[in-house]
């Protein structure tokens, strides 16, 4: 469960574009409709790339890429972003419930410099709209995961209620901690969340700081200690798995990267798969590694059906 949204990427032929719309580069941020509007009238004559996008949508696209059954709670509104998003999911082999807005349907800008730097721009829109009173019962009853994003914190009602239908339904839970500025602001009700509710936690160098005070192996540890599985990804270095005394460190995939984007929710894709297959946690973070090796070598979070179909392969023998 998150935010429904799709993915606008524009690859600039320099950052003067940044300058005009006021844009500090490499950053993420949420814009009211009017910010939108700008933004899209600024970068009419670029090259647009349209797909599903939202932390959590690329990491259940991706699982259904690598053959598992999976299904995505959102909410659109009532336009051709939302219908794309309900048809991009269908043809992803993801099962929606998806409910309807007022609100136009979210959709995040992702403004990539010639550096490969990205800088988003999200307009959540419908999807901020997801409330408790949307959830039933028969939304969490054939599945053993749910998964979500720390980005639905804003809506606190909405996270622990999810968390108990999940325990209801003896799903496990896991959660991506998604921006280190989101946890650095709910931090002590993060904390509460993932000692009561999480199983499995997510999160890069930034984030794990922003969540601990702590760097590294002594972040991870600490995260640990608060629910089953952590795992931090560390950049360059790859990342850092524990759980209880068990830990590892999985070596980053050494490619060309050309854009970032998704390259953690595609890393979660690719743990989680080794997950629903009880595989070793090194062998699931080594899936998560080559999902995220893959993804940073196009442009956006989508892998094209050539590479999903070579991921594949070599999966299979893990």
């Amino acid at each position: 469960m998150g935010n429904a949204l799709v993915d606008i990427l524009m690859m600039l032929k320099s950052d003067d574009l940044l300058h005009q719309l006021r844009l500090p580069k490499g950053s993420m941020q949420l814009i009211n409709e009017a910010k939108m509007r700008e933004i899209q009238e600024a970068t009419i004559l670029l090259d647009q790339h349209v797909a599903t996008g939202g932390s959590v949508s690329n990491t259940i696209s991706g699982l259904a890429r690598l053959g598992v059954d999976v299904g995505f709670i959102g909410k659109i509104g009532n336009d051709s972003i939302g219908d794309f998003f309900k048809v991009d999911s269908f043809e992803n082999g993801v099962l929606t419930y998806l409910l309807g807005s007022q609100l136009p349907s979210g959709r995040c800008h992702v403004l990539i410099s010639p550096d490969s730097e990205r800088t988003m721009c999200t307009y959540l829109g419908a999807a901020s709209d997801l409330r408790a009173t949307d959830l039933h019962e028969r939304m969490f009853s054939d599945f053993d995961v749910l998964h979500i994003e720390c980005y639905l914190v804003e809506n606190r009602e909405l996270m622990v209620r999810t968390a108990e239908m999940a325990r209801a339904a003896n799903m496990k839970l896991s959660l991506d901690l998604a921006s280190y500025n989101v946890v650095e602001s709910n931090l002590d009700f993060l904390r509460d969340f993932v000692k009561n509710y999480v199983d499995i936690v997510f999160a890069n160098a930034e984030e794990a700081f922003a969540f601990t005070g702590k760097q590294d192996k002594e972040a991870v540890a600490e995260i640990a200690s608060m629910c089953d599985i952590a795992a931090v990804k560390v950049g360059k270095r790859g990342s850092f798995i524990q759980s209880g005394d068990e830990f590892h460190t999985i070596g980053a995939a050494k490619v060309n990267c050309i854009d970032s984007t998704g390259a953690g929710d595609l890393y979660a894709a690719g743990f989680l798969y080794g997950y629903a297959r009880d595989l070793s946690l090194d062998k699931c973070a080594k899936i998560g590694t080559i999902c995220a090796g893959n993804v940073i070598q196009t442009i956006g979070a989508k892998i094209d059906d050539r590479i999903w179909k070579s991921i594949n392969a070599i999966v299979s023998n893990f």
